[in-house]
């Protein structure tokens, strides 16, 4: 029995010296200067610099990452609450360094993530500076109701998950109360886009709006060399002499005149001149000789050919500008006096006449030169050139209609110009289209169309 009395009186001194040593450290603990606010910003600051490619590695000072030797970012300390008396410190807002992503993985931060100020640059490794930008505001429209643009005809009268796990998007009530529904092209479906998601494949949109458009049509030509527009204007002034002369003599004659005249005047048509030049022509003397040769002083002719496509924008008494190979640095201005009447059948162009002036002489026939048209638009609606993505049969843009809904429109557009499209029916003034990543929309669209189709399909009743 004494044997069995010494190792209990044992066991319980060794366990009341455990439990006395546990409590010296957790009061030394709660009481040491270490445990405090200061001290634990102290130790933060040790790390205070840290890798955005590999956030394991910190440094208590700047450099570059000896992994990848990309400039380490500081690392910013959570906010204390302000003392009394002192006013809070504004909002800070995360931003992520690539393109304002709010990734979250597992609960921890992106590691590209930094706290930056409303209106603060920030520089990014990736895409350069940044700007934090303003959070959106909340709609002032009022909420019909909540629905996943993945399941079509799906309502709900809250938020939430969708039934396939999305996060459901709000129908607001327009001012004339109907409701904002998603529509779509034929063979085309709205798609929904994780911010992650749009950021992997490189969203980026831009507002459609009215932009005063100037398109340059460039082609080129060669100074006229043309005898047969010469004999033709030759002919015609004769013509046009002996009928007023045959006028006073006799009535027989005169007719015969006048028929001349008609002829000569059909043929000049033939050959491109414009009713108003032939009507022109009639206060002549002679026929134009710099269309054999040039002379100092003396106008020339250059022809110039523009695609059919093009023609509609081009008319008589249009400035163009010339520039000749031969003679860098020089351009000579000129006027549209004519366009061909019919379209070559090989080159699906039509021939422009126009009249340059050349004081020195210095343009011989036959010179090939370059040619611009400046053909002003208007102010019109536009669109981003990048924003319209032709499938061959139609044009497609596709519209952020907010909360990562992606909408296709049908659009109709009219000339290119400066880097944009004349947008003539489809989107609105102010709306914003997708100009970058819309080639793996387009596919996704159709891919998600295409789904939907099987799936109506297949649920619809068969005829037997």
């Amino acid at each position: 029995m004494a044997l069995m009395k010494k190792p209990s009186r044992f066991l319980i001194g060794a366990g009341f010296i455990i439990l006395l040593g546990v409590g010296v450290v957790f009061f030394a603990t709660r009481h040491s200067p270490l445990a405090t606010p200061e001290a634990s910003a102290a130790r933060q600051e040790a790390g205070a610099y840290y890798c955005p490619m590999h956030p394991t590695y910190t440094s208590d000072r700047p450099g570059d990452c000896p992994i990848c030797n990309m400039k380490l970012v500081k690392r910013e300390t959570a906010a204390r609450p302000a003392p009394s008396g002192r006013p809070a410190a504004k909002p800070v807002k995360d931003i992520c360094y690539m393109h304002n992503c709010p990734m979250v993985h597992q609960g921890q931060p992106c590691p590209m993530l930094v706290m930056a100020k409303e209106g603060e640059e920030v520089t990014c490794p990736v895409c350069g500076k940044h700007v934090a930008e303003k959070l959106p505001k909340p709609s002032s429209k009022k909420i019909l109701y909540w629905t996943d643009p993945m399941i079509p005809g799906y309502k709900s009268d809250k938020p939430g998950k969708s039934p396939m796990g999305m996060d459901m998007v709000p129908v607001y009530e327009e001012e004339g109360g109907a409701a904002t529904e998603v529509g779509a092209p034929v063979g085309y479906a709205p798609v929904l886009l994780t911010p992650q998601k749009q950021q992997f494949i490189g969203v980026k949109t831009a507002p459609a709006a009215r932009r005063h458009l100037v398109k340059t049509i460039r082609t080129v030509g060669t100074i006229a060399h043309d005898p047969e527009l010469y004999q033709a204007q030759a002919e015609r002034l004769q013509a046009l002499k002996t009928w007023r002369e045959a006028q006073q003599r006799s009535p027989e004659v005169a007719e015969q005149a006048r028929r001349l005249v008609e002829s000569t005047t059909v043929r000049l048509r033939h050959l491109g001149l414009s009713e108003e030049l032939i009507e022109e022509m009639a206060g002549w003397e002679t026929p134009e000789r710099g269309l054999l040769y040039s002379e100092p002083g003396e106008p020339v002719w250059v022809y110039a050919k523009v695609y059919e496509y093009e023609l509609p924008l081009v008319r008589v008494g249009q400035e163009l500008t010339v520039e000749v190979p031969a003679m860098p640095g020089e351009r000579f201005d000129g006027t549209i006096l004519s366009v061909d009447p019919r379209v070559d059948s090989m080159t699906r162009t039509a021939r422009v006449r126009a009249q340059l002036a050349d004081p020195r002489g210095a343009l011989k026939p036959e010179m090939y030169v370059n040619v611009e048209i400046a053909v002003d638009l208007g102010e019109v609606l536009a669109v981003p050139e990048e924003a319209v993505f032709n499938t061959g049969t139609k044009q497609i843009v596709f519209v952020d209609k907010g909360q990562g809904l992606f909408e296709p429109r049908d659009v109709t557009v009219g000339a290119k110009a400066d880097g944009s499209y004349e947008v003539k029916g489809g989107v609105s003034n102010g709306e914003p289209v997708v100009t970058s990543g819309n080639f793996l929309i387009d596919s996704e669209s159709r891919l998600k169309a295409a789904l939907e189709g099987l799936t109506d399909s297949a649920t619809s009743p068969h005829e037997h």
